[in-house]
């Protein structure tokens, strides 16, 4: 199988799980948790766990899918939060919680799924100190993801950020919940303690490379194709690895800080490509996966691994 076939197939499960639990809600507040999670969404968290999980021990996925679902709950609870403090109006071509509702209801909306992703997680079959532990990975993560977010607040009062500064941001805004993802599978599906730090490393890398990636697609996506303004880090005065390795070269990106046309966009991908920020920050993108991706040698050969290679290569590689 392919990987975009198995993402697919992936997908295809865990909707099937979230129309079974969440497909007809009963009661307002019920409606708008349902919400955006039901408007559909790649689930690479899950997908990410399930490979995981069948790397070490073939078809236990099957076994753990409350969990996968448990992955998918969070990170959607994360994407409301983010919506109500951005002050966004849609996300997935739908309208947003907050915009369809109102914030007060959008923050209990998130809270109901960050719940219900505890309640989903020990529903694994699994040995309960397995689950115990899966559960403790999932609170730790939540704790990261809060900081992440946090810290990436504060970036948009400075225009000093490093780059280690970043990295640390994405680290627990993005990277956190990848690293979870592969590491509570591998606990799930009985691993042993250097496969679990393995996939823990692997999964964290996936998430640094899926955000600087994000990052790339937001300036040189055609307009219409990447889901948000083009060139919206740029005109925002974002910190990001791009703006960050541009500063440091000594490039001014002030003078975009507007709303831009194609042209200015074209002009500020020349200037940056000119002085080799593009390729610098896609190197360190490959270099992330690639050095994460040479560690999964602990694991046995299998369909699976070859999977989980695969999908490494996708998170630097989507939208190029």
């Amino acid at each position: 199988m392919e990987l975009d076939a198995y993402l697919e197939h992936a997908a295809d499960q865990v909707d099937r799980l979230i129309d079974r639990y969440f497909g007809a809600p009963v009661g307002e507040l019920n409606r708008a948790a349902a919400h955006l999670l039901s408007a559909g969404g790649k689930r690479l968290r899950p997908a990410l766990m399930m490979l995981s999980a069948d790397a070490v021990r073939r078809s236990s996925s099957d076994e753990l899918m409350p969990a996968a679902l448990a992955l998918e709950l969070t990170h959607t609870f994360t994407l409301i939060h983010d919506d109500i403090m951005d002050r966004d109006s849609y996300r997935r071509g739908v309208p947003t919680v907050n915009h369809r509702w109102n914030e007060a209801t959008a923050i209990l909306a998130g809270d109901v799924l960050y719940s219900r992703a505890f309640s989903f997680i020990v529903g694994a079959i699994a040995p309960e100190a397995a689950r115990l532990r899966a559960v403790g990975m999932l609170a730790i993560t939540c704790d990261e993801l809060c900081l992440g977010q946090h810290l990436d607040m504060t970036f948009a009062s400075r225009d000093d950020v490093t780059d280690g500064e970043y990295l640390e941001m994405v680290e627990k805004k993005t990277g956190a919940l990848y690293a979870a993802s592969a590491s509570i599978g591998a606990v799930l599906a009985g691993a042993s303690e250097p496969q679990i730090e393995v996939l823990h490393r692997f999964g964290l890398a996936c998430g640094v490379a899926f955000q600087i990636q994000d990052d790339l697609i937001d300036l040189l996506a055609p307009a219409g194709t990447s889901g948000k303004d083009r060139g919206s880090d740029i005109r925002e005065g974002k910190s990001t690895l791009i703006t960050i390795t541009a500063r440091e070269k000594g490039i001014d990106l002030s003078p975009y800080r507007h709303p831009l046309t194609e042209a200015e966009c074209e002009d500020v991908i020349g200037l940056l490509a000119d002085h080799g920020v593009i390729d610098e920050v896609r190197g360190r993108a490959r270099g992330i996966v690639r050095d994460a991706s040479a560690l999964l040698k602990i694991l046995p050969d299998s369909e699976e691994k070859r999977l989980l290679l695969a999908l490494g290569e996708y998170f630097v590689a989507r939208g190029a």
